[in-house]
């Protein structure tokens, strides 16, 4: 009665032959992908600044040290919501210019030193600037919203659509997903 299908939400028509009872969507990182350092996604382990849900396309270092100033600012802004997206950006630039930024303890310092010292309980400075990146890189928010539009199609009448959300920017497409259906 469950069949597991493995790929990206936005491809989910071409992968599913039939129509559906309900479908579930687990959205964002796995924390078995966080504990992998050679993975990129965490700034506590050191490892190849990547942070790729899949073995093809862009990686985290490709956009840090291609990126315009403007288009990275955007990036931390839009997708981890950062205040400081431009101060951040604007470090990176001159940064990447000296030396390409190819690690995640590396960005992770940059980061950390153009932001106050957190306090007790705060998370890590790098924290939305990882999100943003991770978001882009894999394009989550477009395949979030193509994926709610495939499973639309693929439900039978009556059919459950699960979504599990972990931050607001999710949160926010699927609510509006549901207000306007």
């Amino acid at each position: 009665r469950l069949d597991i299908v493995e790929g990206r939400f936005g491809d989910m028509e071409e992968l599913v032959e039939s129509r559906l009872a309900g479908a579930v969507f687990d959205i964002g990182v796995s924390s078995m992908q966080i504990d992998q350092a050679e993975r990129g996604f965490s700034f506590q382990k050191d490892g190849p600044l990547d942070m790729r849900m899949s073995d093809h396309g862009i990686s985290a270092a490709d956009i840090v040290n291609r990126a315009s100033e403007a288009v990275l600012a955007d990036i931390f802004y839009l997708y981890g919501e950062d205040r400081a997206s431009r101060r951040l950006a604007s470090a990176i630039v001159p940064a990447r210019a000296e030396e390409k930024i190819t690690t995640t303890l590396t960005l992770a310092a940059l980061v950390a030193k153009q932001l106050p010292r957190p306090k007790f309980g705060q998370p890590h400075p790098a924290t939305r600037v990882f999100q943003a990146l991770r978001i882009a890189v894999n394009d989550e928010l477009g395949e979030l919203a193509r994926g709610l539009a495939a499973a639309e199609n693929l439900l039978e009448e009556g059919g459950v659509l699960v979504v599990v959300t972990f931050h607001s920017l999710e949160d926010r497409i699927v609510k509006r997903f549901f207000q306007t259906r």
